[in-house]
């Protein structure tokens, strides 16, 4: 128990290090954390207003319950890349871990992610532009289960990309390829059946589905498998905790 307070501590102490880091003290600060996801769920709301007006969807509820989503899993992977190297000098202190700094750098993207997704939610339901959502329930448990999986991905991805440098030039594209197969853009619903049985081998569509599911399931058919999101994260979990053990060992104090 005083081994798990200790930690809480230090994962305290290293996010507040890493908002300073980021941020600083000038203009809004660590304000940014939220307000950066926060422009660039607008301009994208914005765009697919104008484009798809017209259709049976609410538009921003469809942007707002894609792209934050998406913003989970891909912001904290690329958080986790290069994390080592710069804090490594904190790994002398004997409380501090490896994994202590992938925890506090993922931690920081959910929070900063979630925080602006709930304030839009909450800002355009009182300003009559959205609905509120039908089974909140359901909208929590897909930001949950995004948010383990972008944090275990982001242990798996990170300790990689600690061993070789063509990881970290890999993600990127990769990425990217994954972003827009997510489910940001589109239902699983409008694919063809071919198509679906693929798409739907990528955890992150399932909990984009669930968290449309849960704020307006009854206007589309949604398709997901907690149980198989369950599992990824499940698998995702001892992999990721293994890797970042075995990277632990391998590195090197300045």
């Amino acid at each position: 128990m005083q081994s798990f307070s200790i930690q809480q501590r230090v994962i305290g102490a290293l996010l507040r290090r890493e908002m300073l880091t980021r941020y600083g003290r000038n203009n809004i600060g660590f304000l940014w954390l939220f307000v950066e996801p926060m422009l660039f769920t607008l301009v994208l709301t914005a765009i697919w207003s104008v484009r798809r007006a017209g259709m049976d969807i609410p538009v921003t509820v469809f942007a707002l319950t894609g792209y934050p989503v998406a913003m989970i899993w891909r912001n904290s992977v690329s958080r986790s890349i290069n994390a080592i190297s710069p804090n490594s000098t904190l790994l002398y202190h004997r409380n501090v871990r490896v994994l202590d700094i992938f925890v506090s750098r993922i931690i920081l993207e959910i929070t900063g992610t979630v925080a602006s997704f709930s304030f839009l939610v909450i800002g355009f339901v009182f300003a009559g532009w959205m609905p509120p959502p039908e089974n909140l329930l359901k909208v929590v448990a897909g930001l949950f289960f995004t948010a383990w999986f972008g944090m275990v991905l982001a242990f798996v991805v990170g300790s990689l990309a600690q061993r070789s440098e063509l990881v970290n030039r890999l993600w990127s594209p990769f990425s990217f390829f994954l972003f827009i197969s997510s489910g940001v853009f589109f239902f699983v619903d409008w694919l063809p059946v071919f198509v679906r049985e693929y798409i739907l081998w990528l955890p992150m569509v399932h909990g984009t589905e669930l968290v449309r599911d849960g704020y307006f399931g009854r206007l589309f058919q949604a398709h997901y498998d907690m149980y198989y999101l369950l599992f990824c994260c499940m698998l995702l979990s001892f992999l990721g905790l293994a890797m970042v053990r075995q990277s632990a060992k391998s590195v090197e104090l300045p």
